[in-house]
């Protein structure tokens, strides 16, 4: 029931869009105890160090998630969402599960060009799998691209979920090509500390700078990140977020927790660091003072999945991942992310 007696004409505002498991048994374990070997001359060769897993254990937890993921697109397409959701829960976790889930329920608002496209089975080719030393991580990564996509190279991370390896993140580059990740002598990667500071920031404080730049325009902490193309995307949000409100409401970005904090980093070949990480915010579109009596906010197709009623004020909460690559030297550079709507009240 409405609030006034009043007639109240509605103003579409437009919404912005930002949207540009396999078991653990393969795990390889850290080198154990050994029997005592006889004394001889010469010292006992050392074993070579192990990767958190073996590579032909990461091909199979990436295959099994490509075979998983194209068995839950087909059930999205025959409109059986809910059991698509569940089935991919079983390889895929974290933020990339949080946007997927998000791709899910918004799938009845989409064009059928949209629906087919997303449901075109697809497969990772170029892969390069990526594997921390054991005991220095729990996680690993794959390089890739998908043969249903025209993007350019992706990072995919596997981590440990409720006792299985699962995808937990995955970001496309974007303008800039994903820099060469260091390998020792044995081919593994190495995990670097998320909360140890390279250059100018930590890869664990590099959301707050980003949200900075939709929030603020980047006057505060997002002062401190390069202007790369995503950099410059995000500060003109910033500056466009009043454009469609007609000038009878107001547009505010604000810092949002991500789902899934987990901040991954690698160690490049140039001594810099690869950091995939997680990023969110809200957007809040509110009717000004003089026209809240008379008018309300109509909800996108995809924001009425979440909340279909028309209202003075629109919240939005969009949950991201990102790729940055951090140097001693020079401001850290976002060079991927990537959004999706995943509510809105």
């Amino acid at each position: 029931m409405r609030s006034t007696t009043k007639p109240r004409r509605h103003l579409a505002v437009l919404a912005l869009s930002l949207t540009t498991a396999v078991t653990l048994a393969g795990c390889a374990s850290s080198s154990g105890s050994h029997a005592s070997q006889p004394r001889t001359s010469k010292a006992a060769s050392v074993p070579a160090p192990k990767g958190v897993v073996t590579e032909q254990f990461a091909e199979s937890a990436l295959s099994a998630y490509e075979k998983t993921n194209n068995k839950a697109n087909d059930l999205a397409s025959k409109a059986r969402t809910m059991q698509a959701r569940e089935l991919l829960r079983k390889v895929e976790g974290g933020q990339l599960n949080e946007q997927s889930q998000a791709d899910y329920a918004q799938w009845k608002t989409w064009s059928a060009k949209e629906k087919r496209d997303y449901g075109t089975p697809f497969f990772y080719t170029n892969r390069q799998y990526l594997l921390p030393r054991a005991g220095t991580a729990t996680w690993f990564a794959v390089l890739g691209k998908s043969s249903s996509s025209d993007k350019n190279e992706a990072l995919m991370i596997f981590d440990r979920v409720d006792g299985a390896y699962k995808m937990v993140a995955s970001v496309y580059a974007e303008s800039t090509p994903i820099p060469e990740v260091a390998v020792d002598r044995n081919g593994l990667a190495t995990a670097i500390d998320p909360s140890r500071r390279v250059g100018a920031l930590a890869p664990a404080g590099l959301a707050v700078a980003f949200e900075d730049l939709f929030e603020t325009g980047g006057k505060h902490s997002g002062a401190q990140l390069a202007s790369t193309r995503p950099a410059k995307e995000s500060i003109g949000f910033y500056k466009d977020r009043n454009d469609n409100n007609g000038g009878k409401a107001t547009t505010e970005f604000a810092y949002a927790d991500p789902a899934h904090p987990k901040v991954y980093a690698l160690k490049l070949k140039n001594g810099g660091v690869l950091a995939v990480f997680p990023t969110a915010h809200t957007v809040t579109r509110s009717l000004k003072g003089a026209y809240a009596s008379t008018y309300e906010i109509d909800p996108s197709k995809a924001e009425a999945v979440y909340n279909p009623l028309s209202r003075d004020t629109i919240i939005d909460e969009q949950q991201g991942q990102a790729l940055a690559v951090l140097t001693p030297s020079g401001k850290p550079q976002v060079i991927a992310r990537e959004y999706r709507l995943v509510d809105s009240r």
